[in-house]
């Protein structure tokens, strides 16, 4: 997987023993093929998940309303290549970042047992330390481990990095946004992996694949969801976006086009023609149909079209772009296609670079912002360069997560269909109004060992951090320690923030740096959160479930970030009043305002 913008590497994943197929991801020059492998043939094994009737899709449960787990995004793409979701796992929840990957099936995260895992973001999961745990257990179904006493599973990627272990089943939870209680699911707990899925800061995968081991299908066949789910993945400028398993109410002018599950074991649309500055290209559609068809992958950093498609784009791009001075890229190991613009501006970008729309089979029209097909020079202000390149000889069309940026993309797999509605994915339930989802529901009676109290919540009601009245917020401004220094914590300041903001539950937009000190081996931050661009003010409510985060050390981060502290925190009003020129409003019931100090 990608570790920097200008190694151009995607993450196409495909299953080795258990025949379920898979893409396989590729650490590769943009310029040469991304790999991807024929399909096995030999028939697919299924194991058996759930005990259940013959007819395995249920219906959903509850007549009326259909419930959906409505998750964050953090936004790594540019980074590593990927975006990670949060999940829990286990009785109490261990928690877990996960790549959202559409192009791999199983979920698994590294063992407690593994000797051979890398160190990630969070720690290992510990079967021993869930009440709800239980091994799968060899059948005639599966690959057994050689004293066939469990079900294993192994993954093989085309740069030849590897994942293996055993499968478990346990309770998955799916966070504060979700009106989806906690379901028992199948992953993989992972005790080998080498390459980089050893050295990637995620902790490991999170497949939304079709196949019987796939989050999506395990809950379409347990009838709690509809067969359908969505991604929205952040813009340029402001990362993160959210993640939707279930349906959702379409807008009434997202564009749709054809999937046909039979086409490839892979999400394909059907793509017929290219347009640059409202011309044409001049290629035959049969173009987008070759080997996989036109195929869509979350966790594909890029895009990749075939010789022809990509040697017709660049030339129509090439003379759109013939005022902009053209620059060497930011990896002399890439022949990247660069431009250099007077600003750095992403609302401008229109004005220097052409649209770009994608014609669908059924006529219907898809426009890509000049976001959707450049990166940012990572050497140069203001130049941007192209991220879509070509396949190799590969005659496959691979379309990944840069295509997609503030785009909702919503897979009906139930009417094998494929949606797409731009919009600011960093206020997505703004822009769809779905109102704050209330705590998820307990596990149902039958299954043991409820995870209700140890389930991720919102504020609970009644909490003890109270603003009177219907006060409107300006500011929340808090001051934390942690144990790393500030040569190491520099580089990921950034990164620290965005962690923040999905802890919090707000846009990465809103949280903003103030100060930042360091003594010893010990750094000093002061953050501001600030209202959402939509609003000018933070509502009593949303300030109440941010202070009752903070004031519980309920902020939960990566290893890599060390441990933390919470030092003060204060709110300032949207307006000022008499009694409040000299000070802000303390909310704080227990720790006061205070300078920074080493601890």
């Amino acid at each position: 997987m990608a570790e920097e913008a200008s190694s151009h590497l995607t993450f196409i994943s495909i299953v080795v023993l258990i025949f379920i197929v898979d893409f396989v991801h590729v650490s590769a020059n943009p310029t040469s093929p991304a790999l991807l492998l024929h399909s096995l043939s030999v028939p697919a094994m299924v194991l058996p998940l759930y005990h259940s009737a013959p007819n395995s899709r249920r219906h959903l449960q509850g007549s009326e309303s259909v419930l959906n787990a409505r998750m964050s995004l953090y936004d790594d793409l540019l980074r590593n290549g990927y975006y990670t979701t949060r999940l829990w796992i286990g009785t109490p929840p261990q928690m877990f970042a996960l790549i959202v990957d559409t192009g791999s099936t199983v979920t698994y995260v590294p063992c407690s047992s593994c000797e051979q895992c890398g160190r990630h973001q969070d720690p290992k999961f510990d079967p021993e330390s869930s009440n709800t745990y239980q091994p799968v257990k060899c059948n005639i179904d599966c690959s057994c481990d050689n004293d066939r006493v469990h079900c294993i599973y192994e993954r093989q990627y085309a740069e030849m990095s590897t994942s293996s272990g055993v499968l478990g089943e346990d309770l998955i939870s799916f966070g504060n946004r979700s009106d989806l209680k906690p379901q028992r699911a199948v992953f993989g707990c992972e005790n080998v992996e080498t390459g980089d899925l050893f050295s990637q800061p995620a902790d490991g995968i999170m497949g939304l694949g079709r196949g019987d081991l796939s989050v999506v299908d395990q809950l379409v066949e347990k009838g709690v969801i509809s067969d359908s789910f969505s991604l929205c993945y952040g813009g340029m400028d402001i990362g993160g976006g959210a993640m939707v398993l279930g349906g959702i109410s379409a807008p009434s002018d997202m564009v749709f086009t054809q999937s046909n599950p039979g086409r490839s074991p892979y999400y394909n649309i059907d793509l017929k023609e290219i347009h640059v500055a409202g011309k044409q290209l001049p290629l035959n559609p049969s173009v987008f149909d070759g080997k996989h068809g036109t195929v869509l992958d979350s966790g594909t950093t890029y895009a990749y079209l075939p010789e022809a498609a990509f040697l017709a784009f660049k030339e129509a791009i090439m003379k759109e772009l013939s005022s902009l001075k053209q620059i060497r890229g930011p990896d002399p190991n890439y022949n990247d296609i660069c431009f250099s613009t007077d600003g750095s501006d992403v609302s401008q970008l229109s004005s220097n670079f052409p649209a770009v729309d994608m014609i669908f089979g059924n006529g219907k029209k898809f426009s890509l912002s000049p976001e959707n097909y450049l990166f940012r020079h990572s050497k140069v202000h203001g130049a941007y360069c192209l991220g879509i390149f070509q396949n190799g000889k590969d005659p496959t069309t691979l379309l990944g997560g840069i295509l997609v940026r503030n785009t909702l993309v919503t897979y009906d797999r139930e009417h094998s269909k494929i949606g797409f509605w731009k919009t600011n994915c960093s206020e997505l339930w703004e822009r769809l109004h779905v109102s704050a989802s209330p705590p998820p529901m307990p596990p149902a009676a039958e299954e043991k060992n409820s995870t209700a109290e140890t389930q991720p919540t919102a504020a609970p009601t009644g909490s003890p951090y109270v603003l009177s009245g219907d006060l409107q917020i300006g500011h929340i401004t808090f001051e934390m320690s942690l144990n790393i220094s500030y040569s190491d914590l520099k580089p990921r300041i950034t990164e620290l923030g965005e962690f923040i903001a999905q802890e919090l539950d707000v846009n990465t937009s809103q949280v903003n740096l103030m100060k930042f000190t360091s003594s010893g081996n010990h750094s000093f931050i002061k953050w501001s959160i600030s209202p959402a661009s939509s609003t000018d003010y933070i509502s009593n409510t949303t300030a109440v479930g941010i202070i009752s985060r903070l004031a519980e050390h309920r902020l939960q981060f990566p290893v890599m970030f060390g441990s933390y502290e919470l030092i003060g925190w204060s709110v300032e009003p949207k307006a000022k009043r008499t009694w409040w020129k000299k000070s802000h409003l303390t909310v704080d019931a227990a720790v006061t305002e205070a300078e920074l100090q080493p601890l």
